[in-house]
């Protein structure tokens, strides 16, 4: 997996990022310790097989299907070892994929978010971009086909690195986007202040224990006038300020705050964001997240109330997600 930082590390030679360059390299080979992860071993086996496969093979990134490869270059033997090895990789949960004509269709329709919130943002040409819990990072290749010219997601998790691995061995290693298994509070932080263009965190702010604090740590990392997309679980303002859940949400522990629009408003503002707003509210349907064949565990359906899917199995609020942008203001 080291390999997939050969051609990262010269994106770094910026003032802004000498942190980055002294402290990443010491961060990134203990996340990938092979007695981190007893999964490793399996995945890194499943890249390997990868890797024996025809790769840097014609792609789309501006469509709904993240999609590499032509079919008529594989032999049926390619072929098997080619689905085996994605299967390996099992669950995929962000999505959707198309390798050579295997379809990945992962749990979440994270084109339909991406639709929801591109024609909202400021555009992305030759911008650097940071996606915080990026997953199996689908919407940093959606970002590399808006034309931007560097795409940083983060994620712990090293089987969505191997699922983001995976999907660069065909699209390209020379492709501007990269993966850093670690969570946004440990990125070095600039004293010269923050070099992004844009930050998203999507799905993320929920699970944030300080939500505050996890506020401060994405504006560290947007340079002055850059733009913030939070995704996140809010309630409806009818139904109060600030849901706090005394166990679960929706079967998932580690749910902390789901606020109101006006109440997350008020945060961004006391964090220092200019140009608060809100630009779309959606309740999460069974259709968007499911369980699928790439994905054969429970879903969304499992977590609502089975007589009524406007509520949780818990009886909160069924997941309603909005898009909030905001501005670093410019000195």
């Amino acid at each position: 997996m080291k390999h997939h930082y050969t051609s990262f590390w010269p994106h770094l030679n910026d003032p802004k990022l000498s942190e980055w360059q002294s402290q990443l390299p010491a961060l990134i080979d203990a996340a990938l310790l092979p007695d981190g992860n007893g999964n490793l071993p399996r995945w890194q086996a499943a890249l390997d097989s990868l890797n024996q496969l025809p790769s840097h093979q014609p792609h789309a990134l501006d469509q709904a299907w993240v999609s590499a490869g032509d079919p008529t270059t594989l032999t049926p033997q390619q072929h098997e070892r080619l689905e085996t090895a994605l299967r390996a990789l099992h669950p995929w949960r962000k999505g959707p994929f198309k390798l050579f004509d295997i379809e990945i269709d992962t749990e979440w329709h994270s084109d339909w978010k991406w639709d929801r919130v591109l024609p909202h943002l400021a555009p992305l040409q030759d911008q650097a971009v940071l996606d915080i819990g990026c997953g199996s990072g689908y919407h940093l290749w959606r970002m590399l086909g808006q034309g931007a010219r560097l795409a940083i997601g983060v994620d712990p998790s090293l089987l969505f690195m191997s699922q983001f691995l995976a999907l660069k061995q065909f699209i390209g290693q020379q492709q501007p986007a990269y993966f850093l298994p670690l969570t946004l509070e440990q990125l070095p932080v600039s004293p010269k202040g923050g070099f992004f263009d844009t930050v998203f965190s999507m799905g993320v702010l929920y699970h944030r224990r300080s939500p505050i604090d996890h506020i401060y740590e994405l504006k560290a990392q947007l340079k002055p006038g850059g733009q913030l997309v939070l995704e996140t679980l809010v309630i409806d303002e009818k139904q109060g300020q600030l849901l706090v859940p005394q166990d679960r949400y929706a079967q998932m522990r580690n749910v902390w705050f789901l606020p109101s629009v006006p109440e997350l408003t008020r945060w961004l503002e006391r964090c220092g964001f200019s140009n608060v707003r809100c630009v779309d509210l959606n309740q999460t349907s069974t259709a968007e997240q499911r369980s699928t064949d790439w994905m054969q565990w429970n879903s969304l359906e499992s977590f609502l109330d089975p007589n009524d899917h406007n509520l949780t199995i818990e009886g909160h609020p069924a997941p309603l997600r909005a898009v909030m942008l905001c501005n670093v203001p410019v000195a």
